[in-house]
Parts: C-alpha cells; structure tokens; sequence
C-alpha cells in the first residue's frame, strides 16, 4: 500500500483553477504535501490525512476539518476564522499565531500543540484536550473551555477575559500574568499546582 499522497500542491492548484464551487478533499492523504499560503476558503477537508502538511499562511476560513489528523502540521499563522476543527487531531501541531477567531475545536486533540500568540476569541474549545500546549500570549477573550483538559497547559500572559473554564481542569497549568478578568471558573476546582503568580484580577 502506497503511502503517496493523493493530490500534488499542482494538482490542487489546477483544481482550484478550475473554479470548482467547493473544493472537496475529503478523505484524501495529503500527508507531507506544501499548502502553504493557498486560498482553502470553505474547503472541505474533513476526515482529511494532513499529517506533517504545510499550511503555514494558508486561508482556511470556514473550512471543514473535522476529523483531519492534523498531528505535526504547520499552520504558523494561518487563518481559521470560523473553520470546523471538532474531533480534529492537532497534537503537536504548530499553530503560532494562528487566527482561529470563532473556530470550533470541540474534542479536539491539541496535546502538545504550539499555540503561542494565537487568536482563539469566541472559540468553542469545549471539551478539547491541551494537555501540556503552549498558550503564552494567546488571546482567549470569550472563548468556551468548558470542560477542557488544560493539565500543564501554558497560558503565560494569556487574555482570558471573559473566557468560560467552567469545570476546566487546571491541574499544573501556568497562569502566571494570564489576565482572567470576569472569567467563569465555576466548578473549575483542579487547580492543585496551577501557578497563579501575579494573575490580573479579577475572576469571578
């Protein structure tokens, strides 16, 4: 069984070229292929094999990638605004500075994942796995964490304004700076060994 991917970056550009309504990836390995800076607007790459795939500064915006394996792709700074990212696997995945305002990322898998400097305001991350991710300078203003495992998760100066950790688990998680203004932590009682140095007040 060939481990090839599908589509080539060439084959996908003429695709698109094309001037197809939608383009459909769905299913399909593209494992290790470069997507970098590619328009993928409402691109259905759902159940999608993108791992180790180069995204970096692509266009995803409302794309659907529920169910992709995601795992050690590249998204540095690509823009997710309102994709579909619920069940994805994202472990490891680099999303520094990534735009993924609005984005749904229900039980996703972003153990491990580098999201430094990212914009997730308004995502839905309910239920979502962080294990261990990398959130220093993140902006979570509003987003849902409900129930989201952020054991050992590094929020460093994070923007958690208005963000709901109800029944969140902070076990271990650096909230050093993190700003949790009128942040909901109801419930969000596993905060044994979280670090709350120097947190700007005030969390409700």
């Amino acid at each position: 069984m060939s481990n090839q991917p599908d589509l080539t970056r060439s084959d996908i550009v003429k695709i698109m070229a094309a001037g197809s309504s939608r383009l459909n990836l769905k299913d399909l390995n593209l494992s290790g292929v470069d997507l970098s800076g590619l328009n993928l607007t409402d691109a259905n790459l759902s159940s999608a094999n993108l791992r180790g795939t180069n995204l970096e500064c692509a266009t995803l915006k409302g794309a659907d990638l529920r169910f992709a394996n995601l795992e050690g792709a590249n998204l540095n700074g690509a823009y997710l605004y309102r994709a579909h990212l619920e069940h994805a696997n994202l472990r490891g995945t680099n999303l520094e500075c990534a735009n993924l305002n609005d984005a749904y990322l229900r039980f996703a898998n972003l153990e491990g994942a580098n999201l430094n400097g990212a914009n997730l305001s308004d995502a839905n991350l309910s239920n979502a796995n962080l294990t261990s991710a990398f959130l220093t300078g993140a902006n979570l203003t509003k987003a849902n964490l409900n129930e989201a495992n952020l054991r050992g998760t590094d929020l460093t100066g994070a923007n958690l304004t208005k963000a709901d950790l109800n029944e969140a688990d902070l076990r271990g998680a650096n909230l050093k700076n993190a700003n949790l203004t009128n942040a909901n932590l109801t419930n969000a009682n596993q905060l044994n060994g979280a670090n709350l140095e120097s947190r700007r007040p005030n969390w409700r």
